[in-house]
């Protein structure tokens, strides 16, 4: 999908050449400045009842009077923030994209100004709504016609929205990389089809991609990590993908991504109701790939590194069982209590080999608990760090990107649930703050860097008759990352 910007007029947008026109509202009333067949049409649409200015409400014209584009779709924003716009052309997007029009314009229903953060809000969402998951039902319906967008704006602003452009065309790329590797079926994205994705992006993009398969992983003595693949006939991968912009000598920012394929819970077997949505369970390794490609894509003055653990979670005669205590790469012990919190497992070897690259900051990404979804719910991922500058950077990315998370503590205190009498440190506390204890478990492993953890578990996937990976927190993690240039 091509997306560029136009310059243009609020007088003048009846004479545009598209096939569909959306007008994003703002304010409590028809802008003057508005043309006036396509404010005679807003007005009557208000004064008849068909439409009010309300946030949310939007309203279709098939070919109205005077206006050249056969298709208009007023989108009520209420307010002129980029999360108001989204809402509002995400709904009119909705509209529009199954009608057969090729090209839409979006703008501003009368005076005002756009912004980079707007426009980067109209791109994504566009991607957003038009994103179809096709890789394993030739069923689907066929993809959306749209083929360019305009985003209309004055001379003044086009510099900042060429930028916003730019950031939200890489931005929704990442994402939809993200939503199709995560919704893909655990035997169509095996360990082995996520390193095959990362191989791609290193070719397509230029970056260094290494692979280390069981051997290479034992030798290195990622003991914690192995032990969950063992259950499975499926081979792990631990993949390390690299982007280089800046000089060597500066440290890199490093992602790392939970990549449990598919999570069974192992020998604590999950309940079956519900069990099909554990191939999300890699949405961790799905938005690290996400945000590697927009990231390579924008080219940042930055180094970028990112870790994947990749594995399944499955029960065998070969798989680990409650009460064995493994060895992870870092020399620490660790008392598997429960099979089913496998995902700090593999990220606490993924942390300590991180240590390698000197790195500037470390952010690790998973789906770990059932508890985080408790607490917060599908709307804020959680945030976990111990380092005030970056939960502050991290917040700031997450509303720049519209993907909020929340900071969640991290006292000391809640480490005494994670005590073992036979290993340095168990897997699992008690119910209570799960999310909590998880976070501190992985803390063990990050002294030697600044750190922070996401728990996406409410977040990375939709259930229900909406089920599918929703590409979070890809928005959130490259505007991070983008943050860290010097």
């Amino acid at each position: 999908m091509d997306f560029r910007h136009q310059i243009s007029s609020a007088d003048a947008l009846s004479g545009l050449s598209c096939d569909a026109l959306v007008l994003i509202v703002t304010g409590e009333s028809v802008d003057p400045t508005l043309d006036a067949p396509l404010a005679s049409a807003l007005s009557d649409a208000l004064a008849q009842g068909d439409l009010t200015l309300k946030a949310g409400k939007s309203l279709y014209l098939h070919r109205p009077a005077g206006v050249r584009a056969a298709r208009v779709v007023f989108a009520v924003a209420g307010a002129a923030s980029a999360k108001a716009f989204k809402a509002a052309v995400a709904g009119a997007i909705n509209l529009v994209k199954n009608s057969g029009a090729k090209h839409v314009a979006i703008g501003l229903a009368g005076s005002g100004m756009l912004g980079d953060a707007q426009a980067e809000a109209i791109v994504t969402a566009v991607r957003d709504s038009t994103y179809l998951y096709r890789h394993t039902k030739p069923s689907a319906p066929a993809a959306s016609s749209i083929a360019k967008v305009s985003v209309l704006c004055s001379k003044a602003d086009a510099k900042a929205v060429q930028q916003g452009i730019a950031r939200g065309h890489a931005i929704g790329a990442g994402v939809a990389l993200a939503r199709e590797c995560a919704n893909r079926p655990a035997n169509h994205c095996t360990p082995t089809d996520l390193a095959e994705q990362a191989k791609k992006l290193g070719k397509d993009y230029g970056l260094k991609v290494e692979v280390l398969d069981r051997k290479a992983c034992e030798k290195l003595g990622m003991g914690s990590f192995l032990a969950v693949a063992q259950g499975s006939d499926e081979p792990p991968r631990f993949i390390v993908a690299r982007y280089d912009g800046a000089a060597k000598t500066q440290p890199p920012v490093v992602l790392v991504g939970k990549g449990i394929t598919f999570d069974t819970g192992g020998i604590s077997l999950k309940p079956g109701a519900e069990m099909d949505e554990m191939k999300f369970d890699m949405g961790g390794a799905a938005s690290v790939l996400g945000t590697l490609r927009a990231i390579a894509e924008l080219k940042p003055k930055l180094n970028l590194v990112c870790v994947i653990p990749s594995c399944d979670n499955m029960p065998s005669g070969k798989a680990v069982k409650p009460g064995d205590v493994v060895t992870s790469m870092s020399g620490q012990t660790i008392e598997i209590l429960n099979t089913d919190a496998e995902g700090r497992l593999i990220l606490c070897d993924a942390l300590t080999y991180a240590e390698r690259f000197k790195p500037a900051v470390v952010v690790d990404v998973a789906t770990l608990t059932g508890a985080c979804v408790v607490a917060l719910g599908h709307h804020h991922s959680g945030l976990f760090t111990a380092d005030d500058k970056v939960a502050a950077q991290m917040l700031a990315a997450s509303q720049a990107g519209l993907d909020p998370c929340w900071r969640m503590p991290l006292d000391e205190e809640y480490d005494d649930g994670l005590k073992s009498n036979f290993a340095d440190v168990a897997n699992i506390g008690g119910r209570p703050g799960g999310a909590i204890t998880a976070a501190m478990f992985l803390r063990r492993f990050t002294a030697k860097y600044p750190w922070a953890h996401l728990d996406i578990a409410g977040t990375a996937w939709k259930s229900g008759a909406a089920k599918g990976a929703t590409g979070r927190p890809v928005p959130l993690l490259t505007h991070f990352v983008l943050a860290q240039q010097g």
